[in-house]
């Protein structure tokens, strides 16, 4: 397919497979995906993984089973930029012929402070260093001053450098936007330079904010699971995580915070990308989860919950109980002791224990059979905890509780 046909939205998601799909990756992804759908486009999954000695096998498998759980797949076979490496070296023979690009061996090449020591061979693009202006969708006119004198196209193990196959690959793939993070805004003017040089048309350009931690820091390992299919791993429904990455970002300019993919396909906007960081709240995350996991069938929701707890501390050992936190608000232990034994009564003849706490108040009952179901303070309700654990498991550890109460000082 060529760059020259204008006809058709065709844009790209192209991820390294050096680490796992981090959320900020999967959103790039979606917002492409949303504006291919909406326009009748394409979408295409391109695999970077030029850089042999960090790109693996296992990443890129993380990385396409997370796409395609949030119901994102290519339109077409993936690209892989290692298979193509003949064609990088063909576009730089070209270039070569027309005396817009030379080739370097061992020492010979030198721009400002850097000296390239080593190699065996190099092909270096001139460049008159000169003013670039693009248009950028999101954040309007873009000027940078000038561009380096030179760009290293092919490195010395013939391999491309990032920024000539990435022009390569666009032209070649007929993308007609590129959507990705503003961390990639400073590669825009040697890319610039570089299609103007191979005669290709210049795409358009949309460069969405970073997500940001709440602390308005660059989102990353310990604020929590950044890697998608942790999220899937606990418990979290695909259809919610698709829904709060939209909102990261962008706005559809009304009240409506839940949305099912083709709603959000009907209403994407690039104009409405805002241009600033998009904190990534996980309560708010968890409300959205909450939202949609309300549509699904009661027998659904129970069985995601049950398997998001399995590799809980308390499932998977014992939990530790801290007497002070046993009874709800201000309730004393005698009360909430007899609260527990009433329980344990009910949960002995199969009873409807949510109809005791409706009697006796919710809290009161719930929180101490939850707690001492789990010794947590977050967790699933009581009554999906009792259904995992069993009849046996549960009492036994509501014993435990109501001895404690019954023995120690609070």
């Amino acid at each position: 397919m060529s760059a020259d046909n204008r006809n058709q939205v065709i844009v790209r998601i192209a991820p390294s497979p050096t680490g796992n799909l981090h959320v900020g990756t999967a959103r790039t992804a979606l917002f492409n995906y949303l504006f291919a759908k909406k326009h009748d486009g394409k979408f295409l999954i391109r695999i970077e993984d030029t850089d042999v000695k960090r790109s693996e096998k296992k990443y890129e498998k993380n990385i396409l089973e997370g796409l395609e759980w949030l119901g994102i797949t290519s339109d077409v076979p993936i690209i892989h930029q290692s298979k193509r490496t003949e064609v990088y070296k063909k576009y730089a023979e070209e270039l070569i012929k027309k005396g817009l690009a030379y080739e370097v061996r061992s020492g010979e090449f030198q721009s400002g402070k850097s000296t390239w020591i080593g190699m065996k061979k190099a092909v270096i693009l001139k460049n008159p260093k000169r003013e670039i202006v693009f248009t950028d969708v999101i954040r309007g006119e873009i000027k940078f001053e000038d561009t380096p004198e030179e760009i290293v196209i092919l490195k010395s193990d013939g391999t491309p450098t990032y920024n000539f196959a990435v022009v390569i690959d666009d032209n070649d793939m007929g993308i007609t936007h590129v959507i990705r993070g503003e961390d990639h805004i400073s590669n825009t003017p040697r890319q610039i330079v570089l299609l103007e040089a191979l005669g290709f048309n210049r795409p358009v350009y949309a460069h969405i904010p970073m997500i940001l931690a709440p602390d308005r820091s660059k989102l990353s390992k310990r604020h929590g699971a950044v890697s998608l299919l942790d999220y899937r791993d606990n418990g979290y429904l695909p259809e919610a995580m698709v829904n709060y990455l939209a909102l990261l970002g962008w706005n559809p300019g009304t009240e409506q915070e839940i949305f099912i993919m083709q709603e959000l396909i009907e209403q994407f906007d690039l104009g409405k990308i805002q241009k600033g960081g998009a904190i990534f709240d996980e309560k708010k995350f968890q409300w959205v989860n909450k939202e949609h996991m309300k549509r699904l069938p009661e027998a659904e929701q129970r069985k995601i919950l049950l398997k998001s707890i399995e590799n809980e501390p308390y499932i998977i050992g014992e939990p530790e109980l801290e007497p002070a936190k046993i009874p709800w608000k201000k309730n004393s232990k005698e009360r909430t002791a007899e609260l527990l034994e009433g329980a344990e009564k009910i949960i002995e003849e199969g009873g409807d224990l949510l109809a005791y706490a409706e009697r006796e108040g919710k809290g009161d009952v719930l929180w101490p059979v939850r707690y001492a179901l789990t010794g947590a303070e977050s967790s699933p309700d009581p009554l999906t905890i009792l259904e995992f654990f069993g009849k046996e498991k549960s009492l036994s550890r509501l014993k435990k509780a109501i001895i404690m109460l019954k023995n120690e000082q609070i």
